[in-house]
C-alpha cells in the first residue's frame, strides 16, 4: 500500500478532530442521500463512498446500520428544534422544516410511526424521545385556538401527513406532502432544511 503524499513529497498534514467532525458531518448527509435514495436497508459502503471516506472511517463512526439511522434521525430532529428557536419562527415555518425532512428522510418518517417500530424496546424508546422533541418543537409555535390545537390532533395530523410521502423524488414526495397538508388545512411556510 503506497502512502498519500502532497506534491513536493510532503505527507499531508493531519487535522485530527477537525477530520474527525467534517468526516462525521459528511457522513450524516451521505447516509441522509442513500438511506432517501435506496431506503434503510441500503449498503454501508455506499454511505461511505458517497461521503468520500473510507469504510474503517465510517464504522468508527456509527458501528453499525442502527448508528447510522440514529445519527440521521438525531440530525433531523436537531434541525426542527433549531428552526422552532429560531428568531421570528413561526408555525408555518417550523412546518416547512418538517416537511422537507419528511419528503428527504424514509428514516424519519418510520420514527413518527413509532407504534410500528417493533420488539426491539430500546429502538422504540429512542424513537418515541425524539418524535416528542418534534411535537415540543411544533407546540410552540401552535397559535392558540389553531385547528391541530386539541388533544392529540397535532402528532396524528403529522403521522397522517408522514403516510402520504411517497414516490421515487424528493419532489414527488414534497407535493404530496404538502397536498395532504393542504387537505387538512394547514398552511405551510417554505419546505427548505433549517440552515441557520
Amino acid at each position: 500500500m503506497t502512502e498519500h503524499t502532497e506534491p513536493g513529497g510532503r505527507r499531508p498534514a493531519n487535522d485530527g478532530p477537525k477530520a474527525a467532525g467534517r468526516n462525521r458531518a459528511a457522513l450524516v448527509a451521505a447516509a441522509r442521500e442513500v438511506f432517501s435514495e435506496h431506503g434503510l436497508e441500503a449498503p454501508l459502503s455506499a454511505i461511505a463512498r458517497r461521503a468520500g471516506v473510507g469504510q474503517g472511517v465510517l464504522y468508527r463512526h456509527f458501528p453499525d446500520r442502527t448508528a447510522a439511522v440514529t445519527a440521521v434521525l438525531e440530525e433531523n430532529v436537531r434541525q426542527i428544534e433549531q428552526a422552532a428557536e429560531a428568531e421570528n419562527a413561526t408555525f408555518p415555518a417550523v412546518l416547512g422544516v418538517l416537511t422537507w425532512h419528511l419528503a428527504e428522510s424514509a428514516a424519519f418518517i418510520g420514527l413518527l410511526h413509532t407504534d410500528r417500530a417493533g420488539g426491539r424496546s430500546g429502538i422504540r424508546a429512542h424513537a418515541l424521545t425524539l418524535s416528542g422533541r418534534v411535537e415540543r418543537a411544533l407546540r410552540k409555535h401552535l397559535p392558540p385556538g389553531h385547528r391541530l390545537g386539541s388533544a392529540d390532533d397535532l402528532v396524528l395530523s403529522v403521522a397522517m401527513v408522514s403516510a402520504a410521502v411517497t414516490g421515487p423524488t424528493h419532489e414527488e414526495r414534497e407535493h404530496r406532502a404538502l397536498a395532504a397538508w393542504r387537505l387538512l388545512g394547514v398552511e405551510v411556510g417554505p419546505v427548505r432544511a433549517f440552515g441557520g
